[in-house]
């Protein structure tokens, strides 16, 4: 399929108009050998709550975005590269259905379907341009992922101390390294986690000793623990406020970018489906 797809006349039409409808605001898409193979909404599990999010799937990376205009114009892209991404299919319950955790180093989350055959398309899909993409550069499946953020709704306390309850005055945080809800007091330490950021991350309570135990153990065992590794714990960022991460991508979706003049979403009187064959 992405051999037949290639260098055609159609796939570039297509990841044009997918370039014109993030405007500006978006990357450059086009790439030698680079296919899109399919497209479509799906239910993208945020901090705040579960919002609509368009997802187009190229041959080697995957990008989505916030949906200003349904087939027109969208914002907020974001670029993950297939060979960083490990899927895992979550269990069904009556709230809620046909759901994926997308696992990557830097971010992971939720994702749910229409359907449980459409969830099951864009799993075995995605899967299949993952491993193409590892053969292609010799890389192993990764193993380092971040953790996935609990939603706000989910817990109205603090998930470590358990008492504090959150409301208006008391916010909620999250830990850069579990993703759970917790208060200001169970997340004042900072670490550095450069799979995530090149500044210092919030943690809590419980992850910050742990990973002072682990920076501890690898420095009797004669690991280079020259200043601050990474890695390593810092008390640098205690007692400050939220850190600039505390919002994800949240913030910046409803942004719109530049746009160009009623572009017409792949028109190209060609049929378009989910994917392509």
């Amino acid at each position: 399929m992405v051999e037949q797809l290639a260098n055609t006349e159609i796939n570039r039409r297509r990841i044009a108009q997918v370039e014109s409808c993030f405007g500006a605001s978006g990357q450059p898409l086009a790439l030698p050998g680079r296919v899109l193979l399919g497209e479509g909404v799906l239910t993208k599990e945020c901090r705040k709550r579960a919002k609509p999010r368009v997802f187009f799937l190229f041959s080697d990376i995957l990008v989505y975005g916030s949906i200003v205009l349904s087939g027109r114009r969208y914002c907020a892209q974001r670029v993950i590269p297939l060979e960083e991404v490990t899927l895992e299919p979550l269990p069904e319950t009556l709230q809620a259905r046909h759901r994926w955790l997308i696992r990557t180093a830097r971010k992971s989350f939720v994702v749910s379907a229409a359907s449980a055959t459409e969830r099951q398309e864009w799993i075995s899909h995605i899967e299949e341009c993952v491993r193409r993409q590892l053969r292609a550069t010799g890389r192993a499946p990764s193993t380092e992922h971040a953790a996935p953020w609990v939603p706000d709704k989910a817990t109205d306390i603090c998930m470590r101390c358990t008492h504090t309850r959150f409301s208006a005055l008391t916010r909620r945080h999250h830990c850069r390294q579990c993703g759970f809800v917790v208060c200001g007091d169970c997340s004042r330490a900072r670490v550095l986690l450069p799979r995530l950021a090149p500044k210092p991350q919030r943690v809590c309570s419980l992850c910050y000793r742990q990973l002072a135990a682990q920076r501890h153990q690898g420095e009797g065992e004669g690991e280079e623990a020259g200043g601050q590794a990474a890695g390593s714990p810092s008390r640098a960022g205690a007692g400050c406020g939220a850190s600039s991460g505390d919002e994800d991508e949240d913030s910046d979706e409803d942004k719109e970018g530049d746009w160009p003049g009623r572009v017409r979403f792949y028109d190209s009187g060609v049929s378009w489906s989910s994917f392509h064959s």
